[in-house]
């Protein structure tokens, strides 16, 4: 039946904020909203359902979602407002509070709203603990180029800072064989790279009882796939057959994020990290014998409470002499419900951002010397969009963004370039014919 002026095609407008994990998981919600005849429209844009999948990793997440909400009354005041995931989990009242919430979701409601949309309540909430695995990945309504491919969720640990264990629940996991289905829809959809995300996948055998390494192998062995990544990894789950898979594959790249949160042993062992500073030496030596050219990225956290100047020092000295790439740096954010939230001597917050600026500083520098060492090189690209100015940009193995001068169309297209120039923090690149 053709749309008319009575029967127009109903709009969806998402917004994902956090961890790729979160993106997976929204990928899957878009292809449900395309299934049904939504039109995806951008966030901001007047929308019939505007999907609001939510982060509750710091206060500022927190806030930016509450803004979120604002923006999205302000722009569909008619619309139907959905929030859903970790915020919502855990603060459904607040949320359902705010003004043009229509429903609010928790981590595993997200996957029903469709049931839900229909409910005449003012506001109703959904919120349940999350027991089951639901399998998410990118799809075509969104417009990545790479796939995230959600093979875990949940966590068995309980650092001290995190709140994501009680946001998500315990570790769960799909089976291999649900991540090979998948996996080769992504494929037929077009996608060249895959990403597996999850909470903590480094525990995928805890939960799954199949090994992560079974799984990696079978899909390197995929038809289609060229490219092939891991999301974050804890360094005491990051083992020696795990990185021979990791080199037996040219699909798998030479791109890791390993997450630290600090360089000082004490601080570690309030955080309930299992790994020590050498510990996590040791993890990224090997990384780096195995890869010599790679990228890693790195979480930290700044001003856990009672960090010192001297303990914040060995975090700093620490990303300085390791070979860290990429600086994802946080200041350290108290959570409701945890047991760093009840520690006593919290840091100062101008403390907390002057540590997180001298960090973040550090950070630039290692990634423009690292971007600057791959000049003279070649390396495979994975081509995202043009740029305003005209250039096409895309990443390459190791995850150094680069920008090509060219009239082609290259988007989702992996070529060869030659790495020519740095200049002004962009590596510029020519295609090799």
């Amino acid at each position: 039946m053709e749309n008319t002026k009575e029967n127009p095609t109903k709009k969806v407008a998402l917004h994902t904020l956090g961890c790729r994990l979160n993106f997976s998981e929204t990928g899957s919600v878009a292809k449900g909203f395309t299934d049904r005849g939504y039109e995806i429209v951008e966030f901001g844009e007047k929308a019939d359902v505007i999907f609001v999948n939510t982060c509750t990793v710091t206060d500022a997440a927190d806030s930016t979602c509450r803004n979120l909400i604002r923006k999205a009354h302000k722009s569909s005041p008619e619309g139907k407002i959905v929030v859903a995931g970790c915020y919502a989990q855990m603060e459904p009242e607040t949320i359902a509070n705010m003004q043009g919430v229509d429903l609010v979701l928790g981590t595993s409601e997200k996957y029903k709203v469709f049931e839900y949309l229909n409910e005449e309540d003012t506001t109703a909430i959904h919120v349940d603990k999350t027991t089951d695995f639901y399998g998410a990945a990118t799809t075509t309504a969104d417009s990545h180029t790479r796939a995230f491919l959600k093979i875990q969720d949940g966590c068995n640990y309980v650092c001290s800072f995190c709140i994501i264990p009680f946001a998500r629940g315990r570790s769960k996991a799909i089976s291999i064989n649900g991540a090979l289905e998948n996996a080769k829809k992504l494929i037929e959809d077009g996608f060249k790279e895959i990403v597996l995300t999850g909470v903590n996948i480094g525990e995928y055998e805890t939960s799954s009882g199949e090994k992560l390494t079974d799984m990696v192998k079978a899909l390197l062995d995929l038809e289609g796939l060229e490219r092939l990544r891991l999301s974050s990894v804890e360094p005491n789950t990051i083992t020696d057959e795990l990185l021979e898979v990791f080199k037996s594959s040219p699909k798998f790249k030479d791109h890791f994020h390993i997450p630290l949160q600090s360089g000082d042993d004490e601080i570690l062992k309030n955080m309930r990290r299992k790994y020590t500073v050498a510990d996590y030496k040791k993890v990224i030596n090997k990384i780096i014998t195995a890869f010599p050219n790679a990228g890693i990225g790195a979480d930290i956290i700044c001003g856990f409470p009672g960090e010192t100047k001297e303990q914040f020092e060995n975090t700093y000295n620490l990303v300085k002499e390791l070979p860290i790439t990429h600086f994802h740096v946080f200041p350290y954010s108290k959570r409701k419900g945890t047991t760093a939230g009840r520690m006593d001597n919290h840091i100062h917050s101008a403390t907390k951002k002057e540590r997180v600026k001298s960090l973040l500083h550090l950070g630039e520098a290692k990634l423009a010397l690292f971007s600057e060492d791959q000049v003279g090189s070649q390396s495979e690209v994975l081509f995202e969009r043009r740029t305003k100015d005209g250039l096409y940009t895309g990443y390459t193995t190791n995850y150094v963004k680069v920008y090509v001068e060219t009239e082609l169309e290259l988007k989702n297209q992996i070529r060869s370039v030659y790495l020519k120039e740095y200049k002004d923090g962009k590596v510029f690149a020519e295609l090799i014919q």
